[in-house]
C-alpha cells in the first residue's frame, strides 16, 4: 500500500519538551550528521560495486550533509508525496540545523534515492546494506550466538522467560549503523547484564503472560543479524513454551537505518541458521514450521519506514495493533518513535508517556540516543556522574511496560 497523506497526531504536539536538534552543540544527535551519517555514506560506496553515476549521487549527498544545504526528492517513487510533505518545513536547511529523528529518517530515504532503489534497471530493489548484513550470517557471527543462547537456558519457565527476553534486548547492541557496543555482547549471558538494566519491568510481563490470555502478540522489529535470531528465539519459546498463540512480526518494507530487518532478514537468518546446524538448525526448523502453520506472520507497513512517530499512526495500523494481546517495541529508534524525540526529564513517567499506544506494550531497548523515561529521582544525575555518555553508549538498558 502507498503512503497517503501524513497521518494526525493522537497526542497534543505543543505539549512536548522541546525536539532533539542536530544542532545541539556536543550532542549524539550534532556528531551523527557530522561525523556517523558521511562515515555511513562513504561505507556503502565501499562496500558496493555501484556504476559511476550512483557514486556520484552518494558523493553529493554526503557533501550535502557534510557543507551543503536539504533537497527534497527528485524521483518519481510512490512515497514521494509524503516525503515532500514532511521535508517541506526544513528544505534548504544544513542538516546540522533539524530535529534528529526526522534527519536520520530522510537521510535513509535519501540514500536509496542516490542507489536508485525505486527506479526501474539493475538497481531497483537492491538493499545498499546487504553486504553488512550479510557479515552478521556468517556461521561464526549471529548463528553462533543463537546457538550459545539456546544452549544455556535456565530450568523453569520464568527464568527461561527472563532468559529469552533479556537476550532478545541486548541483542539490539548489535546495530550495524553504530557499532559502539557491539563487543560488549550479552545476547549469549544475558543473566550477566543484571546491572546494566536501569529498568527491568520484565517480572510484570511474565505475570502477565503467565496468569492472564496475551494470545496475540505483535514485535515491532529493529535490526537483522544477531538481534533478529534472538528475537526468534523468544518467538519460539514463547509459542513453545504456550505463553502465547500466535505472533505478528513487523518488518520495514524496504532498507532503513543501515541493519533493520526486512522480509528478506527472515529468510536470510534462517538459512544462516540451518548452516550452523545443530541446535541453531532445530530453531531454524521450528520457527519455519510456524510460518508454514500461520503461527508466525511477516508483516510490512508503510509507516515503519518514514519520519513519523507512532503517535501519528495511520488508523490501519492503529486498528492491526490495537487487536494485539501485547506489543513489543525493539530498540532504540523504535522506543524514540514512541516516546518522541524530544528532551523528556527523565523521571517522566513511562506509562504517562505511551498512555496514548492503542495496546498493552513492553519496549525493550539498549540505550544509544539522548532521550529517556521512567527513571528514579535522581537516578540520571547519578549515571551522568558514573558515565559521561550513559544515554548513548549502548551499555545500559530497559524494559519498560506498560499493561
Amino acid at each position: 500500500m502507498d503512503p497517503p497523506a501524513i497521518p494526525p497526531s493522537s497526542i497534543d504536539l505543543a505539549a512536548l519538551p522541546p525536539w532533539i536538534m542536530t544542532s545541539e552543540p556536543g550532542s549524539f544527535a550534532h556528531e551523527t550528521f557530522r561525523v556517523r551519517i558521511p562515515a555511513i555514506v562513504r561505507e556503502i560506496v565501499a562496500l558496493n560495486d555501484f556504476p559511476a553515476d550512483v557514486r556520484d549521487a552518494l558523493e553529493e549527498l554526503r557533501a550535502e550533509v557534510v557543507g551543503g544545504f536539504i533537497r527534497g526528492l527528485r524521483e518519481d517513487a510512490p512515497d514521494r508525496h509524503l516525503w515532500d510533505a514532511a521535508a517541506a518545513p526544513y528544505a534548504g536547511r544544513s542538516w546540522l540545523a533539524v530535529p534528529w529523528y526526522w534527519g536520520e529518517a530522510y537521510l535513509y530515504r535519501r540514500v536509496l534515492e542516490a542507489t536508485r532503489y525505486f527506479e526501474p534497471g539493475p538497481w531497483a530493489g537492491f538493499d545498499p546494506y546487504g553486504a553488512k548484513k550479510r557479515l552478521q550470517w556468517a556461521p561464526e557471527a549471529a548463528p553462533a550466538a543463537a546457538e550459545a543462547l539456546l544452549e544455556a537456558v535456565p530450568a523453569g519457565q520464568e527464568p527461561a522467560f527472563e532468559h529469552f527476553v533479556h537476550a532478545s534486548l541486548w541483542g539490539n547492541r548489535t546495530d550495524l549503523s553504530y557499532e559502539i557496543a557491539a563487543h560488549l555482547g550479552g545476547t549469549t549471558s544475558p543473566q550477566h547484564e543484571r546491572d546494566n538494566l536501569l529498568v527491568d519491568d520484565t517480572p510484570l510481563l511474565w505475570r502477565n503472560l503467565a496468569t492472564g490470555r496475551r494470545r496475540r502478540l505483535a514485535i515491532l522489529a529493529d535490526n537483522a543479524g544477531t538481534e533478529l535470531l534472538a528475537d526468534l528465539a523468544l518467538v519460539d519459546f514463547l509459542l513453545t513454551a504456550g505463553l502465547i498463540d500466535e505472533t505478528t512480526l513487523y518488518l520495514k518494507p524496504q532498507p532503513f537505518f543501515v541493519s533493520d530487518a526486512m522480509p528478506k532478514d527472515v529468510g536470510d537468518g534462517l538459512d544462516a541458521l540451518s548452516r550452523r546446524g545443530g541446535t541453531a538448525e532445530g530453531l531454524n526448523r521450528r520457527v519455519r514450521g510456524y510460518l508454514e502453520g500461520g503461527r508466525l506472520r511477516l508483516r510490512t507497513h508503510w509507516h515503519s519506514a518514514t519520519s513519523l512517530f507512532y503517535f501519528e499512526m495511520p488508523e490501519d495500523l492503529r486498528s492491526d495493533l490495537a487487536n494485539m494481546d501485547l506489543v513489543l517495541l525493539k530498540g532504540d529508534v523504535n522506543y524514540r518513535r514512541l516516546v518522541g524525540d524530544v528532551h523528556w526529564p527523565p523521571a517522566t513517567p513511562f506509562r504517562d508517556v505511551a498512555a496514548y499506544f492503542p495496546a498493552p506494550l513492553a519496549a525493550l531497548r539498549t540505550m544509544k540516543g539522548e532521550m529517556v523515561t521512567g527513571l528514579g529521582p535522581g537516578d540520571a544525575d547519578r549515571l551522568a556522574a558514573e558515565d559521561p555518555d550513559w544515554m548513548v553508549n549502548g551499555r545500559r538498558g530497559l524494559v519498560q511496560a506498560r499493561l
